[in-house]
């Protein structure tokens, strides 16, 4: 089936994507470490991420795709790109109002995720966290606008099965940044201005991105233009979906804007966290965003037709394949994250103190990896159907109970306690959504999915009991030299990764050649 071959072309350009992330994130590491500047440039950054997200790849496309798909079926391409161009003009007035509001009252509206920062000078650098982020978020707010456009054409190219372009056009921001942080050492730039021009290097990106999916889309056919905001039945229908929506996403993105403010509270807690999350962040990318990027169009088209019984068995198999491939990624994270924190990070300016309590946010994320990953696969379950309601109401849920737990964690435990309470709302929210499938036989778990995660389950343990008896031989070898430690860690994954094979062959978790029969088949 589709499904398989189209998570498989998303998940190829987003582990190269996510590959060069990891590079960016290894030289930030290096050249700004955890400290004044890149608890600044973190800040900064997540304020438009974190509403691109709420608005682009979020809810606004939840809503979108679905109706999209049924212009398509029902009138065809002209209908369906008109739509697209109403949709457009509306979501660029919509998000360049939302950009100028912020730009205007930027000192201000800042303080709502940099609670913490300290607005004094410091007497050694001359510059203040505080409005040193500012300035950082004043460069990088404008790229919410360009990734809007690119997650709506986007959307316009996956609905009509044109995966590539939008799957790589994310590797173009690491690009820029990486570029950046390639002069830093022939120009022996100070942090603050490494700053600066990775702040302009992410909007710059924007562009490019957003040019490069407009271009796609006309070389798929797509035939649509800027046009002028009109609440046309088309667009009003959107705004009907797409309102709990965004109340949803913007539930869980203030939720987490929230959690990186309380981080703020101490001194280099945000870049810990953000260090950690970048690095689950891996498979959370290459597994649930592909796998919810691929299967929200299949089971749009699905539901559409009226194959109901087509659309159960997609998101079973999505289950299954996202439990494959999250399952031993989070054992593997949980019970060696020093290892992979120590390899990847440790150098320049990024110390062992940093390495260990970066590590202890990424044992409390590890925890949550698998829940990330299934609320990408079951949300579209719901958006699929034009319901973006239920997602809404348990989102706030799940958003409650991050906040109240993680404040209290953060509190008697440390600041490790707010990546625990965002693994743990994670796991609410999903056993909510499930809940609501089974009830309404959206999902009916098949044989063939029940039998099968006891097994993964049990091969992911194999492997994390493996990799604790071999990490002691492996962490002796780390040098702090980007390469050597490079391949230390490459051969500790190798070696679990072969662990987690045996394991799933004897056991019979899954069958390879449903795999390959899945990728030859054309989908019914």
């Amino acid at each position: 089936m589709k499904l398989i071959r189209s998570t498989a072309v998303i998940g190829g350009f987003t582990l190269i994507s996510r590959t060069l992330g990891l590079i960016r994130d290894v030289l930030i590491a290096r050249f700004l470490g955890a400290g004044a500047v890149s608890d600044a440039f973190f800040t900064a950054f997540k304020l438009p991420n974190v509403f691109r997200r709420m608005f682009a790849e979020g809810a606004f496309n939840a809503a979108f795709v679905p109706l999209y798909a049924k212009r398509l079926e029902e009138g065809g391409d002209r209908a369906a790109d008109e739509f697209a161009g109403e949709s457009a003009a509306v979501l660029l007035v919509t998000v360049a109002a939302l950009v100028v509001a912020f730009e205007v009252t930027m000192p201000w509206s800042l303080s709502l995720i940099g609670l913490g920062l300290d607005r004094a000078v410091d007497p050694e650098t001359g510059i203040s966290p505080y409005y040193l982020a500012v300035l950082y978020a004043q460069i990088t707010m404008p790229y919410l606008i360009f990734m809007s456009m690119t997650a709506l054409f986007s959307g316009v190219l996956n609905t009509r099965n044109f995966f590539v372009i939008a799957a790589a056009v994310p590797i173009v921001l690491n690009l820029f940044m990486i570029g950046v942080l390639a002069l830093t050492p022939v120009l022996d730039w100070a942090q603050s201005r490494l700053g600066l021009y990775l702040s302009i290097a992410i909007s710059s990106s924007g562009v490019v991105q957003m040019v490069l999916v407009i271009w796609g889309c006309r070389r798929a056919g797509v035939k649509t233009g800027l046009k002028r905001p009109r609440l046309t039945p088309g667009v009003k229908r959107l705004v009907i979906l797409g309102i709990p929506g965004i109340i949803s996403a913007g539930i869980t993105q203030i939720n987490l804007l929230v959690s990186h403010s309380i981080a703020t509270l101490k001194d280099n807690a945000a870049s810990w966290l953000t260090y950690a999350d970048r690095l689950y962040q891996l498979p959370l990318g290459i597994i649930g965003v592909a796998m919810g990027i691929a299967l929200l169009p299949s089971l749009s088209r699905r539901l559409q037709a009226g194959d109901e019984v087509g659309a159960r068995t997609s998101l079973n198999r999505a289950i299954e394949i996202s439990a494959f491939l999250t399952l031993p990624a989070a054992f593997a994270l949980a019970v060696v994250p020093e290892f992979f924190i120590g390899g990847l990070y440790q150098r320049g300016a990024f110390t062992f103190e940093t390495t260990t309590e970066t590590a202890k946010a990424l044992h409390m994320f590890a925890y949550g990896l698998p829940a990330f990953v299934l609320l990408k696969v079951l949300t579209p379950a719901f958006f699929a159907r034009e319901n973006t309601r239920t997602p809404m109401i348990f989102a706030g849920i799940s958003a409650t109970i991050n906040v109240a737990l993680g404040l209290y964690l953060f509190f008697s435990v440390g600041f490790q306690g707010l990546a625990l309470a965002t693994s743990v709302a994670a796991w609410v929210n999903v056993l909510c959504l499930v809940n609501i499938l089974l009830k309404n036989g959206s999902f009916i778990p098949d044989t063939r999915l029940v039998t099968r995660l006891p097994r993964i389950l049990l091969a992911s343990v194999a492997m994390a009991v493996a990799l604790l008896g071999m990490e002691p031989w492996f962490v002796s070898g780390l040098t702090g030299m980007f390469l050597s430690d490079l391949m230390i860690l490459l051969s500790l994954s190798i070696a679990g990764l072969t662990v987690y094979t045996l394991a799933v062959i004897l056991l019979r978790a899954i069958n390879m050649d449903d795999i390959r029969d899945a990728l030859k088949r054309r989908e019914t």
